[in-house]
């Protein structure tokens, strides 16, 4: 008995170890299955072992109970949608504030979620994934029958039934059909080509829908700042922020600095909302970001944000004509009128000829003779007087003329889109025939939107070699971009290449900063606390932090930005030597026309200036919201590059040549 029980446990053991290759589907079948297998031979020992003592009743089921393996336990994600749409800062609260909700999500506030691919998709299936659903596909059929009703062709359609009609019973069925049978013919044709036309253009309408609302959006994933797209967003994302980014799904503010958002697409109002961790931390899908910057943690998704609710009782119409198709289109319906109208006047009249004896046939005899007249007579009479009212109406409405723009703007689109060039509407194809200027951006469009670092002024002076930057200024040109800037460097091993992320003019100072000044980011953020941050934006054209040293406690200001606002900011300047030295007139002069030559030579002009706040004045200036933007010391001046797009200069000349002026 004891072997027999030494071996049932053995199988025992063998079956409850689960192996760890199995999906965790697999996984819950194999506990089922160890539930049921044990219980029975455990029962069964028990049954041989009394069998003599006492009978046992043995059942003819087993219940078993598996528990399912809940992730994301810890938090109701009913509730924590309701807590940010209703902005409900004391249930926020309850819940531990936002770190309390990250630590519930799985998130680490700096590093992000894992990001492996088991991670995420427990996630989508846990929480949604951030799509919305969208309307059903049109057929081909919706359009033929759109295209019927159109009041022409239904004109058309009556005509031609008349006309068919009237033309057998006169002329027979050999040739009586040819009338009617060419404008079914027409009718046919027009009705064919519209309908594929439309069809297609809805096609083309739905795959440019797919890229264009295929945004990229920066994320924190295992420690790492990636760009991924929009619809590959989970709860729990650790999402970066910036001025222009449209915020991709409802969230908590994490960290960042003079965040306001524009939420008219939610509200109507055009006050922007300022967003920080204190008084308002919650973020809404759809909304945009109007200035300062910030890192959020996403806690829906899809449709269970406000913008998804939005987006499932809106209804878009693509179908919009464009403004010549529209004219044509009432010119059509105007010649039509005023074509029935003639066609009816002259059935009239020719019927009032008719019966009044006004008419002859082919030899001259009167037509209509009263009560003498055979009916059959009558009939034919009426048959070619109607036909002759029905040719007039077929005649008037050109039918064809809307179609042959469409086909035009079409051909447009197709072709444009070729050439790689994207067709929102189709208004802009006819639009685009009558442009007479072109304004376009510089960065991104004419360029490839690739800088790099290629002049250092410090002074008056070039600097060829890093290794001739005097230590002191070469520590506050390492403060200044490592402190005040949105980008991030990420470097996985000591080993590995580094990456950086951030805007281009950003990525660019910063891969110039680590590779040729050897600043190490992460050891200035330790080594400083930075107190207040005024966000880049296109107004200003420059962006400052204040900040504070841990070493001796001491407060600086630095900025960076437009080179020719920052020199307005200055009163001294650091030389090659690292002397600081005053700003006059003729000085600045001479730096002006530094500007100018490195703007002369295609290169973005970028300042560098500091401030050390005096002791008397640092309890002001850390409680005051703005930053001190005077007596500032010009640090030094960088010229990034940013080639060319190949094709550019050709294009532009082509523009030209055809009379139109690119601004």
């Amino acid at each position: 008995m004891s072997n027999i029980l030494h071996f049932n446990l053995s199988c025992i053991e063998s079956i409850l170890d689960v192996p760890a290759t199995l999906s965790k589907p697999n996984k819950k079948w194999h506990s089922a299955f160890a539930t049921i297998y044990c219980s029975r031979a455990l029962h069964s020992l028990l049954n041989k072992k009394t069998s003599s003592k006492l009978p046992l009743s043995t059942p003819s089921f087993v219940v078993v109970s598996v528990e399912p393996h809940v992730a994301f336990s810890n938090i109701d994600h009913t509730s924590l949608t309701a807590v940010v749409k209703e902005k409900n800062l004391d249930q926020l609260r309850e819940l531990g504030g936002v770190e309390g909700v990250a630590d519930a999500l799985k998130t680490d506030t700096k590093n992000g979620i894992h990001g492996a691919v088991e991670d995420v998709a427990e996630r989508k299936e846990t929480f949604g994934s951030n799509t919305y659903p969208r309307p059903p596909t049109k057929s081909f059929f919706y359009f033929v029958l759109e295209a019927f009703k159109d009041l022409t062709i239904l004109i058309l359609l009556a005509c031609a039934t008349l006309s068919l009609g009237f033309g057998i019973k006169e002329h027979g069925l050999k040739e009586g059909w040819y009338d009617g049978g060419s404008i079914f013919v027409a009718v046919f044709l027009v009705i064919s080509v519209s309908a594929v036309s439309n069809f297609r253009q809805n096609r083309q309408f739905e795959k440019l829908s797919k890229v264009s609302n295929n945004i990229e959006v920066e994320v924190v994933r295992d420690g790492h700042r990636q760009k991924i797209s929009i619809f590959e967003i989970v709860v729990g994302d650790v999402v970066c922020l910036k001025i222009g980014d449209q915020v991709p799904a409802d969230g908590l503010f994490l960290d960042g600095h003079s965040l306001q958002v524009d939420e008219s697409s939610m509200t109507g109002e055009s006050d922007h909302v300022q967003v920080n961790s204190t008084q308002n931390p919650f973020l809404f899908s759809g909304t945009k970001v109007a200035d300062g910057y910030a890192q959020m943690l996403v806690t829906s998704v899809g449709m269970n944000t406000i913008w998804g609710e939005m987006m499932s009782t809106i209804s878009r119409n693509i179908n919009e004509q464009t403004p010549l198709q529209a004219r044509l289109n009432k010119l059509t319906s105007s010649i039509g009128k005023v074509g029935l109208a003639i066609a009816f006047l002259v059935l009239v009249v020719l019927v009032v000829r008719y019966f009044t004896g006004n008419t002859e046939d082919e030899n001259g005899n009167q037509e209509f003779y009263g009560s003498k007249t055979k009916a059959d007579d009558i009939v034919n009479a009426m048959v070619r007087i109607i036909a002759a009212a029905v040719t007039i109406v077929v005649v008037a409405i050109p039918e064809g003329l809307p179609l042959a723009v469409t086909l035009t703007l079409a051909y447009s689109m197709k072709k444009m889109m070729a050439d790689q060039a994207m067709v929102r509407k189709l208004p802009a194809c006819e639009t685009m025939g009558s442009a007479t200027t072109i304004c376009t951006d510089k960065t991104g469009t004419l360029t490839l939107n690739q800088m790099k670092v290629t002049k250092y002024w410090l002074g008056k002076e070039p600097v060829e070699d890093s290794s001739s930057i005097a230590s002191n200024v070469l520590k506050l040109i390492q403060q200044g971009v490592a402190l005040n800037t949105t980008g991030s460097i990420y470097r996985a091993t000591s080993g590995s290449e580094f990456e950086f992320s951030g805007s281009p003019t950003e990525k660019a100072i910063l891969s110039w900063a680590v590779l040729e000044l050897d600043m190490d980011m992460e050891r200035l953020k330790q080594n400083h606390t930075i107190l207040h941050v005024e966000a880049f934006n296109s107004e200003k054209k420059r962006s400052g932090i204040l900040m504070r040293k841990k070493a001796d406690n001491k407060m600086h200001v630095h900025w960076k930005g437009a080179a020719e606002m920052i020199l307005a900011m200055c009163s001294s300047y650091y030389d090659a030597s690292g002397s600081m030295k005053d700003l006059d007139d003729a000085e600045r002069m001479t730096f002006e026309q530094i500007i100018q030559g490195m703007a002369a030579s295609s290169l973005r002009c970028i300042a560098f200036a500091h401030k050390q706040i005096p002791e008397e004045e640092q309890e002001i200036s850390e409680g005051c919201q703005r930053l001190t933007e005077d007596s500032l010391t010009l640090i030094g001046l960088v010229g990034i590059k940013d080639p060319c797009r190949p094709g550019v200069r050709k294009a532009v000349e082509d523009c030209q040549y055809a009379g139109v002026n690119v601004k």
